[in-house]
């Protein structure tokens, strides 16, 4: 059992590693910053993927009721705005400045715990919440190739992320697993990306309009063809989602559009994606929520390491001091996990 659970704590570090490593080639070496176009892409090979491993029994999917699933949706459009507010800002900032940033997530996770539940919070989780928050308030102002939009949109994903997981949690127990919550993510970001295209008023898809998505969609074609059906219509979604932003006819002066480079590691990203959200929902299901946190801990720490040799960052002492404080904070939080646990 201990062997089989440091194989899976490796497999989530070496996905989170290489999904990371190449996200951040495709958008910041490769210069692919078209998020509509991105994000769409992730949610066609994931959603097949998981459908696939659903077929062949790899993989459970539940059949849920309809509440539970419109439950659900508000944290699938959290969901979207953490990989579109992600990808606008890995693109602009390196990896540990990201991840520092990424990491005030559970500030805001902690202090909802805090002043809206009332629950208990050790001193090694406020002082972590405190590290975090400093580390990542001091970091604008000692980054040397600070980014205002880079760190707007992180705010934005950290904002997201906190709020994702503060409705994770509150959902009823056995209501959704987490790979049905996957699945459903899959199923609705894009549909949540055409929503907030003010230009498409209404698009049809066969005979059910967009209007009445997700409710109306499901209330006639039932979830179960909904999730077959959707991985087919991702790509046609796509296109009507990319063209009022602009990417779909942006992307065609893309200078790498026909490199094969680009082709490998656009088709890399979804599959690492893939295999990240697997591993990930592996490991919560082997570990405890301590063990767990020293896994994600020793991924970021091996991410942001081996990112400084591969890109290009300026590392100052205020940088440093900054990031180190932000490894602290997050060292202080997975004691307090594991104290708790």
């Amino acid at each position: 059992m201990c062997m089989r659970r440091c194989l899976v704590g490796l497999t989530f570090c070496t996905c989170y590693l290489a999904s990371y490593l190449t996200n951040k080639y495709v958008l910041s070496v490769l210069k692919f910053t078209y998020p509509t176009l991105f994000q769409g892409w992730q949610t066609l090979i994931g959603g097949l993927l998981l459908h696939v491993s659903w077929k062949l029994g790899w993989a459970e999917i539940n059949s849920s009721s309809r509440s539970d699933v419109l439950t659900w949706l508000p944290a699938s459009v959290l969901f979207v705005g953490i990989i579109y507010a992600g990808s606008r800002a890995l693109s602009r900032l390196a990896i540990p400045v990201f991840l520092t940033l990424h990491n005030v997530a559970e500030v805001i996770i902690c202090g909802h715990q805090k002043c809206f539940q009332k629950e208990k919070t050790s001193p090694a989780k406020i002082c972590s919440a405190l590290f975090l928050l400093a580390a990542a308030g001091c970091l604008p102002f000692n980054d040397s190739q600070f980014d205002p939009d880079g760190y707007f949109w992180a705010v934005v994903h950290l904002f997201c992320i906190g709020a994702y997981k503060i409705l994770q949690k509150s959902q009823k127990p056995n209501a959704l697993s987490d790979i049905d919550q996957q699945y459903l993510n899959y199923l609705f970001r894009t549909q949540v990306c055409l929503m907030q295209q003010h230009s498409v008023q209404r698009t049809k898809v066969g005979e059910v309009p967009l209007s009445l998505w997700p409710h109306g969609f499901l209330q006639e074609v039932g979830l179960k063809r909904s999730r077959s059906v959707f991985s087919t219509y991702s790509v046609v979604l796509l296109a009507f989602a990319s063209h009022p932003t602009g990417d779909l006819l942006s992307v065609l002066d893309f200078p790498f559009l026909y490199f094969y480079r680009f082709h490998g590691s656009c088709c890399a990203s979804g599959f690492l994606g893939f295999f990240l959200m697997v591993s990930t929902v592996k490991l919560k299901s082997l570990m405890t929520p301590g063990q767990c946190a020293a896994w994600i801990f020793f991924a970021k720490v091996i991410t942001a390491g081996l990112s400084i040799l591969l890109f290009d960052m300026i590392l100052t002492r205020a940088t440093v001091g900054c990031l180190l404080l932000g490894g602290l904070g997050e060292a202080l939080l997975v004691f307090s996990e594991q104290k708790g646990s």
